[in-house]
C-alpha cells in the first residue's frame, strides 16, 4: 500500500467508498476489504450506513489503529452545537471513540464557514477525530477554509476520474499541503468500455479500472472506489505492481471533457 501524506495525516492511497451500500452487504464488503488488505474506509452521516461500517471493521479482526476511517458531517449539522452533537452520534453508530478523518460533506451558505470550521476544529481538539478536512470545495472555498480553520485541514474530497479535469483543485490542494481524495474514481463504471484505457490495460495486463486507479495514485491522489461486489475488491487494490509511462498518463488525462462530471450538484446546498 502507498500512502499520501498531508499536514500530519498518512492516508492510504486506495480505500473503499461505501456510498449506496447498506445493511449486511455493507458490513460484509467492509469486512472483506479489510481482510484483503484495504486500510482506508470512507462513510458519511447521510449514507445511513455508519453502523454497518463499524460492524464490518470489528468483524474483520484488523486492529483499529491500522484502519484509516473517514466520516462526513452533513450540511444540516454545520451550526457549532449541532456539529458536535452529530459527530458524537456518528461515533455512537460506529461504536468507536473517534474517527481518523472528519469532513464537511458539502459547502453550506446558511452557516458562516468560520463558525463551522471552528466547530470542526473543536471536534479534533476534543479527540473525536484525529484529522479534519473538507469535501466538494471549490478553489475559492479551499482558500477561505485554509485561512479560517483554527486546525490544519488535511484533504479535499471531490469527484475525480479521467473524464473530469480537476487540475485547478489539485493545484490549490498542493499549494496548501492538502491531499486530494477522489470519489467516483472509476466514473461509476463508465470506464469499463473505454478503448483508450483498455488499450493501455492490455500493455500492462490490467483492466481499465486498474489503469484508471493507477493514473490517480501516480498523481499522489487517494482514490476510494465503491463496490458492492466482493470480487471487485481484489481488482481495485491490485494496482501497485505496475507503472504508467508519462505518455500513458497524458493520454488518460486527455479523456477529460466539459460534460464529464457525474455528480448531481442539485443534491446538496451550495455556497453562494
Amino acid at each position: 500500500m502507498l500512502f499520501v501524506e498531508a499536514n500530519g495525516a498518512r492516508i492510504p492511497a486506495i480505500g473503499l467508498g461505501t456510498w449506496e451500500l447498506s445493511g449486511r452487504p455493507c458490513a460484509r464488503v467492509v469486512e472483506q476489504a479489510l481482510r484483503l488488505g484495504y486500510r482506508h474506509i470512507d462513510t458519511a452521516q447521510v449514507y445511513d450506513n455508519e453502523r454497518e461500517v463499524g460492524d464490518g471493521v470489528r468483524a474483520s479482526g484488523v486492529r483499529r489503529d491500522d484502519v484509516f476511517l473517514t466520516t462526513k458531517v452533513w450540511t444540516n449539522h454545520f451550526a457549532p452545537n449541532d456539529l458536535e452533537r452529530s459527530v458524537k452520534e456518528s461515533l455512537a453508530r460506529l461504536r468507536l471513540p473517534s474517527v481518523d478523518l472528519l469532513l464537511l460533506h458539502w459547502p453550506n451558505s446558511h452557516v458562516p464557514l468560520a463558525e463551522t470550521l471552528g466547530a470542526l476544529s473543536h471536534a479534533r481538539q476534543m479527540g473525536l477525530t484525529r484529522h479534519i478536512g473538507v469535501s466538494n470545495f471549490t478553489v475559492a472555498l479551499i482558500e477561505q477554509a485554509v485561512a479560517l480553520s483554527p486546525e490544519p485541514l488535511v484533504c479535499n474530497q471531490v469527484e475525480f476520474h479521467p473524464y473530469l479535469d480537476q487540475a485547478k483543485v489539485r493545484t490549490a490542494c498542493d499549494q496548501h499541503g492538502l491531499a486530494l481524495v477522489a470519489y467516483s474514481p472509476i466514473a461509476r463504471g463508465r470506464i469499463k468500455t473505454d478503448q483508450t484505457l483498455a488499450e493501455i490495460g492490455r500493455t500492462h495486463r490490467k483492466t481499465p479500472a486498474q489503469v484508471c486507479l493507477r493514473w490517480l495514485v501516480q498523481q499522489n491522489v487517494t482514490a476510494i472506489p465503491r463496490t458492492s461486489r466482493v470480487e471487485r475488491l481484489s481488482e481495485n487494490i491490485e494496482i501497485f505492481d505496475f507503472e504508467l509511462s508519462d505518455e500513458e498518463m497524458a493520454r488518460i488525462a486527455g479523456l477529460a471533457n466539459p460534460k464529464g462530471r457525474l455528480t448531481d450538484y442539485g443534491f446538496a446546498p451550495k455556497w453562494d
